[in-house]
């Protein structure tokens, strides 16, 4: 089952760094060789705001992103075996 990745893309997230937190993640994708496992869209809102930037995986929200945060949590939530 595909992991389905959430980063919001509302004005308010883009301009606090999910512009730059895009490209980490599609950079992460790449190099891991996921692109068949993973699910990854933008939101224009997911209506917090004040929390931002906010990425999603699956369920699980996480909120004030940035680079060092995204690496560590796309390695948590998508890598298995290493």
């Amino acid at each position: 089952m595909k992991k389905q990745i959430v980063i919001c893309m509302g004005s308010s997230c883009f301009s606090r760094g999910n512009d730059r937190n895009l490209e980490v993640i599609e950079e992460f994708i790449a190099e891991h060789k996921m692109e068949d496992l993973v699910d990854l869209r933008g939101s224009r809102c997911e209506g917090k705001c004040d929390h931002g930037p906010i990425l999603k995986i699956d369920d699980q929200l996480f909120s004030h992103t940035n680079k060092a945060d995204i690496l560590k949590i796309l390695q948590e939530n998508l890598v298995t075996g290493d």
